[in-house]
């Protein structure tokens, strides 16, 4: 019976040791597995990290993408209009150069005409002096060229008597010569201005005043030219000016003398310089 006992009370002992052994073992296993799991669960979160780190970086490289591709879109549409506006500017170029080269035509054209009608200019003047100082040398008449017209300048005394506008002999020699040089030129108006001194009408005279005597006056030139020495009447103007355009002040007897005359114009038609302007320039 003893025997038996102890056999008992040493298995128990065996078998306690043997079960403190494998709970050692479990406890060593229990605790590597913690650790492996610690271990898998830093790694889990490292990952967790990384990926939204990933995530954020592919959200940013997709909106950089689809800025890109609006970019693209802008960068096409902006060549696009450039190429529009390019070829544009290119049309307008080759306009604006073929409507000043029809300027240049239209200019030369002018000028071409300008030197022409400032040739025939000199060429009545000429024909004026060479015509007027012929028999009639006299200080009272001058021809000149003026800008774009000619003209005679004559004292009254040559054609009137003081404050009449009632032509003397003396005057019929110098419009005849005048008459033939007009004549001689068809093309061009003739347009006689009547100018007096600022000395006031006579009391109880049938004229008003200054205006009317140097209009008078330039109508009794026009009517001699017209009547006695065939100047076609449409070619011709009469005009006052009165004494408001004086050559010189009205403060000396020899000054109001020279104030008052006649002034006889010879001068290019203006519907020959409008039906110019009106030409085309191919």
């Amino acid at each position: 019976m003893r025997k038996v006992f102890l056999f008992l009370t040493a298995s128990i002992l065996l078998a306690s040791c043997a079960s403190t052994k494998e709970l050692e073992a479990i406890k060593a296993k229990h605790e590597q597995t913690k650790e492996e799991l610690l271990a898998v669960k830093a790694n889990l979160t490292k990952c967790l990290v990384e990926k939204e780190n990933c995530e954020d970086k592919a959200f940013s490289l997709e909106s950089r993408v689809t800025e890109l591709k609006k970019d693209k879109e802008n960068t096409l549409q902006q060549v696009e209009n450039l190429t529009v506006l390019t070829k544009g500017a290119n049309d307008n170029i080759k306009e604006t150069l073929a409507q000043l080269s029809k300027k240049d035509k239209y200019i030369n054209k002018i000028r071409e005409a300008a030197s022409k009608k400032d040739s025939l200019n000199l060429v009545v003047a000429f024909h004026l002096k060479r015509e007027l100082q012929d028999g009639i040398d006299d200080e009272d008449i001058e021809v000149n060229v003026e800008k774009t017209v000619v003209f005679i300048s004559i004292s009254d005394k040559l054609l009137f008597k003081s404050g009449s506008y009632t032509i003397n002999d003396k005057a019929s020699k110098v419009l005849e010569k005048v008459a033939t040089v007009v004549n001689g030129q068809p093309q061009m108006d003739v347009m006689v201005e009547g100018h007096t001194d600022n000395t006031p009408v006579a009391a109880g005279s049938t004229l008003k005043d200054n205006w009317g005597l140097s209009v008078l006056r330039s109508t009794a030139i026009v009517r001699e030219l017209q009547g006695k020495y065939n100047v076609a009447p449409e070619r011709l103007i009469a005009a006052g000016r009165s004494s408001y355009v004086p050559l010189v002040e009205n403060n000396s007897p020899a000054n109001k003398a020279k104030n008052r005359r006649t002034k006889i114009i010879i001068l290019p038609r203006l519907n020959q310089f409008f039906d110019l302007l009106d030409q085309k320039v191919e």
